[in-house]
């Protein structure tokens, strides 16, 4: 199932980040139709596939897009709850089946729907439980690191990893590093999960330019099953123009019911632009070298993945999107900002090709 290593894996849109945003009109909540979505994409030229998950009753006009506009569906993302969420397991994993996706991307919550946090065997056991239910549907999960998830400190995905192992089953993962770069140098986020003594002492090394990383420990690993871009700068400026509304925000996106700061507060600082914004169309100030970071962790994947035959490496996709945390209101161009990815994504790959 593995893409060749001589190959660079299809590249992917989030749907989420399908929105052509101007000055007039920024980044909204409310998302354009599924078709204009596909539309936005396909003309692009930059993407191989769609990335989403349909809502229930969307499959048909999911099926109509992926054959109207070239573009398959090879991956889906949803959020899930231990102790509420494990029926609407079987659903998505159906619905990811029932477009053609290969893998489903899985964001376990950090927290129960009881409120306490959960351990690494109840993360281990609710991946054994998608693989199992997914695999007989013909769809992989992946384990996401992600902000909000039990994956928010990193240190707990090589144990989970290698506990699945064990159990003679594959680890799949699902390698958006945009969540521990935006934590580098930034006292409250490395607070939050925990990171700030190991971080300070060395024993948990976020920056990907430096030895010891999280990146280098997991290629080496070989989990690494799907590479998400978003390009985010560490200790970046939090959304100014996004401010956190548990009324209305959490109400229409449903994965950001756990907020870590208090009501009233911009958004978490999970995206910078990647092509420099004109001006008025972003809330900060702009520099290419914010991007270092961003930069070297595509270069990692894809260096690890050319140079090793058994490279899991299957998906890459990019994640400029529209959530509260990210660019909700910004006035770029969202699928501008997606394509300029994808073809720095491209390039990359193509500079590093033998002579």
């Amino acid at each position: 199932m593995s893409a060749a290593a001589g190959t660079l894996p299809p590249i992917g849109c989030n749907g989420r980040g399908a929105q052509a945003s101007s000055l007039a009109a920024p980044v909204s909540l409310v998302e354009p139709p599924i078709e204009e979505q596909f539309r936005l994409v396909r003309e692009t030229g930059a993407f191989d596939f769609f990335d989403r998950l349909p809502l229930p009753g969307q499959v048909d006009a999911y099926l109509r897009c992926i054959e109207r506009f070239g573009l398959p569906v090879h991956t889906a993302s949803w959020f899930y709850a231990l102790g509420r969420d494990e029926p609407l397991l079987a659903e998505k994993l159906r619905l990811a089946s029932d477009i053609g996706a290969a893998t489903h991307n899985i964001m376990l919550y950090w927290h129960a729907a009881d409120g306490r946090p959960i351990a690494d065997d109840e993360v281990v056991d609710f991946y054994l439980r998608a693989y199992d239910q997914g695999m007989a549907l013909g769809v992989e999960p992946a384990f996401e690191l992600h902000v909000n998830m039990w994956s928010e400190d990193p240190r707990r995905i090589a144990p989970v990893a290698q506990a699945v192992q064990r159990r003679g089953i594959p680890f799949r993962f699902t390698l958006d590093y945009s969540h521990a770069i935006f934590k580098i140098g930034n006292p409250q986020e490395l607070a939050i999960c925990g990171l700030t003594q190991d971080v300070a002492d060395g024993r948990a090394v976020l920056d990907p330019l430096q030895r010891g990383n999280f990146v280098d420990q997991w290629l080496e690993m070989g989990i690494v099953r799907w590479l998400q871009v978003r390009s985010v700068a560490p200790n970046g400026p939090r959304n100014l123009w996004s401010i956190n509304d548990p009324a209305s925000a959490v109400a229409a996106v449903p994965e950001h019911s756990i907020f870590p700061y208090a009501a009233g507060e911009p958004g978490r600082g999970i995206l910078y632009p990647f092509a420099e914004p004109a001006a008025g169309e972003w809330h900060s100030d702009w520099k290419p070298e914010a991007l270092a970071c961003t930069r070297e962790v595509v270069r990692k994947v894809l260096a690890h993945h050319r140079s090793h035959a058994d490279s899991p490496l299957r998906w890459i996709t990019t994640e400029m999107i529209n959530l509260p945390d990210y660019a909700h209101n910004a006035r770029f161009s969202l699928i501008g900002q997606n394509a300029a990815i994808a073809g720095f994504v491209r390039d990359t790959w193509a500079a590093s090709a033998p002579d």
